[in-house]
């Protein structure tokens, strides 16, 4: 390439985008008709929308423009380089993205131009045969990508050994495809509102005269999300009517001519708003409906009021109130089922959502009386698991009108519903439905609004389980929700502006849950499977994401990807500069001769240092879930030495080892070793105890850091309560020598092994740093809490966790000395005991929580004897059960011991290696339990809801922690 040649590149490069952004078009609207394109419409600046809002004059001047530009980059090229040189054609790519970048516009004016002045035998056969199509077809999206296939095949064949040509050609087409997809179209503006000027030439390049039917994969954007889902429904293999779509615009009486309705063939005609239906808005009953049309004048009619209820007092109103913007509107008009027998699903209930049932409403003949309120529906629940049915009111209604809907169809209907529920996200779904005596047909699915978002316990249970108090969550709910912000920012970019990353989690009955309606869609906006969380930390299936919203979010996926791959890197800068030297600082300090001003300074250094430490704990286990699962490593192939909670207990264990040859060599007298208490008093009283006390208090100072709750401050340290730990200790001294951690014989390591392990080790080492900054945390708590009870401020210990941080800081700080703190603690300890009292708490909820009388009320029942969960460490073992729901209740536990727990977290660490299986509420492949049992090689299946309540001690079971499955055998 010669340096002229180069000149010529840098020109391309720079210029073109730059000709591109310049907003001719607007200016020249401006000047003809005083309008702004830029705040009109769809904002767009594009010869469409001057045409639309500027009229004749301002679109010509629009075509001269881009034109001009089309023409112009293409002879700057050729300045530079050859006639007809693949370089012209990157030169137009360079003008489209400047185009798009700067004004919104797809550039299809420039492209024209520019194809014609690059080839203009190749142009003219492109508009030859893709403007018959067009004409004859009148489909303007379909025809769009369709000519722009036409230009590729025609250039390329043209010059079919230059694939450096041939590849540039295809990028251009691929770019105006997907600047079409992204971009909203001037065309689809309403076409009553067009400027009078170009309305003939507007309606024919709008083309969009094809009849859109529900046999078809539809747009909700462009047709309605009812008239989507309908489409969708059919889709899936459900019975829906037969229908078509016609938009506002769209030639009505070329549709009415083609369905020909009569007595035979009746009709309906539905509102399918462009607003209506979603998850925030269901405008039920605000837009117009019409039945039994059986004539072409009729259904014209019916079509043209259903289009003018769009602009009723009463929609715009109700748009209004919702903040929802002006949309547009399209019609659906279907075939008319003659339904013996119709009415509502509801996939949950919407006054009791406790209840797991389906709620049923049907009256006689068709649903219309029924959705507009004129009279009392029978009322059914379909209970679930069982799918019992249970009939409720408006019985003397229903025996007047006569007959009896079948209990199988009712039970059908409510089946249909939970299936459809779970294919939309979970999401609960208000159905209407008739039955004609044959089959059931669905006639509408829609989000029943009242009952979002879904709140999940799932993961939220095990990273922070129990009944949480204020200051836990004023520290953890920002942290967390924060860091998942700015993972999930590095993806989005420009995305994730309107999202509230605050409402991923909160508190129900002062237990954490997460929201998995927000999770999900933001899954979604990343290219991935809304369950992708679950299976990150949870080890649970994953379902392939679809390709193409992977590809459009490879940049963003990209960046997320350099951030794994220097995740060590940054681990051990941040390491070295910030964690060691805090943790260094922090355990010299004496706290005690710290003021309340020189205490927050401290709590506010260790916040800020969590927050960086927060980072690591959620990207190393997520970065670990990956690498396990793609290079398909088995987690017994890994050594968890490095995990605290494994590395504590083997050295707890190595201690008992060597006293229990102490005891032997030393001929110490019979011991009972069931009675800690008396085992330390006779250590404490001799010589050779001594030392033994010596290394224990040294395994405290190192693990001491650890509790039943690590990412609750609000839990004691075992450095605050070794009773757990001694207790641990004298069985381990007392077991036979044989029974220990597992062995594994583990070959040479394999590249895929190597690298799975090295984030393992990662996440160990992150684990130890997080839960020493919240020890710390917690200390720095208790200090000023003692303060407090000297000065009178706080009346008994453990008050302070009752008081969130912003409250704390503010009186340190004196800004609300006015609060009477005892008296708010006092409320709020009496609120965190009524939720205490709760012993079972519905692992969803959907919406707003429901009042505490109807949750006191609810019992998980099963009348099942197996039941399945996520098999987290491999075996079958027989054994009684044992219902261990606090660490206080774990005595009496052995290898035929079968324990059932809420959750695993490392407190639990010394509980869950004497069992001979475990079960537990949460948790999945990846908790705290299933590490512990996979050491020990422990059945355990974990993610039972409810376990604690369903089993009882002294049940016979069998569990299988290969298949994760438990069965009661007595």
């Amino acid at each position: 390439m010669t340096i002229t040649q180069l000149w010529g590149v840098l020109l391309i490069l720079f210029v073109c985008p730059i000709i591109g952004a310049i907003p001719l078009i607007d200016w020249f609207t401006y000047a003809v008709s005083g309008k702004q394109l830029t705040k009109l419409g769809t904002g767009n600046i594009s010869v469409s929308a001057a045409f639309y809002h500027g009229g004749k004059s301002a679109g010509i001047l629009a075509v001269l423009s881009e034109a001009g530009k089309g023409i112009a980059v293409v002879l700057l090229t050729r300045a530079f380089f050859p006639l007809g040189s693949t370089w012209e054609i990157v030169a137009i790519i360079a003008l489209v993205i400047g185009r798009y970048w700067g004004g919104k516009g797809a550039g299809a004016t420039n492209v024209t131009w520019g194809i014609i002045i690059h080839n203009p035998v190749g142009a003219l056969l492109i508009f030859l045969i893709g403007g018959v199509s067009f004409t004859l077809w009148r489909e303007k999206h379909t025809g769009r990508v369709g000519i722009l296939v036409l230009m590729v095949v025609i250039l390329s064949a043209q010059r079919i050994n230059e694939l450096e040509y041939i590849f540039m050609t295809v990028a251009l087409a691929s770019l105006l495809i997907g600047i079409y997809q992204r971009m909203p179209d001037d065309l689809d503006l309403q076409p009553n509102q067009v400027n009078r000027e170009s309305a003939k030439m507007f309606r024919f390049f709008r083309g969009d005269y094809g009849i859109l039917s529900l046999n078809e994969s539809l747009n909700p954007s462009q047709v309605g999300t009812k008239a989507a889902n309908l489409s969708l429904l059919k889709k899936w293999g459900y019975n829906v009517p037969d229908g078509w779509v016609i938009k506002a615009g769209d030639d009505i009486g070329k549709l009415t001519q083609f369905l020909q309705p009569s007595t035979s063939n009746p009709l309906v005609v539905r509102s399918s708003a462009l607003d209506e239906d979603s998850i925030n808005a269901s405008a039920a009953g605000i837009y117009e409906s019409f039945l039994h049309i059986k004539d072409t004048a009729t259904l014209q009619q019916a079509i043209i009021n259903c289009l003018s209820s769009y602009n009723s007092s009463i929609a715009i109103n109700y748009r209004q109130s919702k903040q929802k913007k002006d949309k547009g509107i399209a019609v659906i008009i279907q075939q008319q089922i003659n339904g013996i027998f119709s009415g509502v699903a509801f996939s949950r209930d919407p006054v009791n959502q406790l209840e797991d049932c389906v709620c049923i409403e049907t009256v006689a003949g068709m649903g219309l009386q029924l959705v507009s309120g004129e009279i009392t529906p029978q009322q059914y629940k379909v209970n679930f698991p069982d799918e019992t049915l249970e009939e409720g009111g408006g019985e003397e209604k229903r025996r007047r009108e006569g007959g009896e809907i079948p209990s199988d169809v009712l039970i059908t209907i409510a089946k249909i519903a939970r299936e459809i529920e779970n294919i939309c996200k979970g999401i609960p779904q208000d159905i209407e439905w008739t039955y004609d005596g044959d089959k059931i047909w669905l006639l509408q699915t829609r989000p029943i609004t009242t009952l979002q978002p879904l709140w999940t316990r799932k993961i939220a249970a095990e990273v922070i389980p129990g009944v949480i108090k204020s200051l836990t969550w004023s520290i953890n709910q920002p942290l967390t929700c924060g860091v998942w912000g700015d993972i999930f920012t590095i993806v989005l970019g420009k995305k994730a502006k309107n999202l509230d990353f605050n409402q991923t989690a909160t508190l129900h009955y002062h237990r954490a849950y997460f929201n998995a309606t927000l999770l999900g869609d933001i899954f979604l906006l990343m290219g991935l499977p809304p369950e992708s969380l679950e299976f990150l930390t949870r080890g649970s299936k994953f379902t392939k994401p679809p390709l193409m919203v992977t590809v459009k979010n490879w940049f963003g996926l990209w960046r997320l990807l350099k951030k794994e791959l220097q995740l060590d890197t940054d681990f051990i800068y941040d390491n070295d500069r910030y964690f060691v030297p805090i943790l260094d600082e922090l355990k010299e300090i004496n706290l005690d001769n710290l003021s309340p001003q020189e205490l927050l300074s401290r709590i506010n250094n260790i916040l800020e240092n969590l927050k960086k430490a927060t980072y690591y704990s959620i990207l190393a286990p997520l970065s670990y879930s990956l690498r396990q699962e793609i290079l398909k490593v088995s987690p017994d192939d890994l050594d968890n030495d490095n995990i605290p909670e494994i590395a504590s207990l083997k050295t707890l264990k190595k201690i008992a080892t060597d006293t229990r040859k102490l005891i032997y060599n030393m001929a110490f007298p019979i011991l009972d070793l069931n009675n800690y208490a008396a085992f330390f008093a006779y250590l404490a009283e001799s010589t050779e105890g001594e030392s033994v006390l010596n290394s224990l208090d040294d395994w405290l100072n190192k693990y001491g850091y650890l509790s039943q709750v690590a990412t609750d401050i609000s839990i004691p340290r075992w450095r605050e309560n070794a009773r757990e730990m001694k207790i641990m200790f004298t069985k381990f001294v007392g077991e036979n020598p044989t029974t220990s951690i597992a062995n594994k014989k583990v070959s040479q390591p394999t590249w895929q092994i190597k690298t799975v392990q090295k984030r393992l080790n990662l996440k160990g080492k992150i684990t130890e740093i997080y839960s020493q900054l919240l020890a710390e945390l917690r200390y720095s708590f208790l200090a000023l809490e003692k303060q407090w009870l000297r000065g009178n401020i706080l009346a008994k210990e453990e008050d302070i966790f009752f008081l969130t941080l912003g409250e704390i800081t503010n009186y340190i700080e004196e800004k609300n000395h006015n609060i009477n703190l005892m008296e708010l603690i006092q409320e709020r300890q009496f609120q965190w005991q009524e939720s205490k009292n709760i012993t079972s708490i519905p692992y969803l909820i959907y919406g707003k929580a429901p009042q505490m009388n109807l949750i006191s009320k609810y019992t998980p029942i099963s009348t099942s004897s197996n039941f399945t969960g996520i098999g987290a460490s491999a075996g079958i073992i027989e054994g009684k059960i044992k219902i261990v729901s606090t660490l206080a209740q774990a005595n009496n536990i052995n290898r035929e011991t079968i324990i059932v727990v809420p959750y695993t977290d490392s407190g639990w660490t010394t509980i869950l290696a004497q069992a001979g299986g475990i079960i537990a509420e949460v948790g999945g492949k990846l908790s705290h339990g299933a590490i512990i049992a996979r050491e020990y090689e422990i059945p355990a299946v974990m993610d039972i809801h409810h376990a604690t309540q369903i089993f009882q001690d002294g049940q016979l079971v069998r569990l299988n922690g290969s298949k994760g499955t438990v069965q009661i055998l007595a």
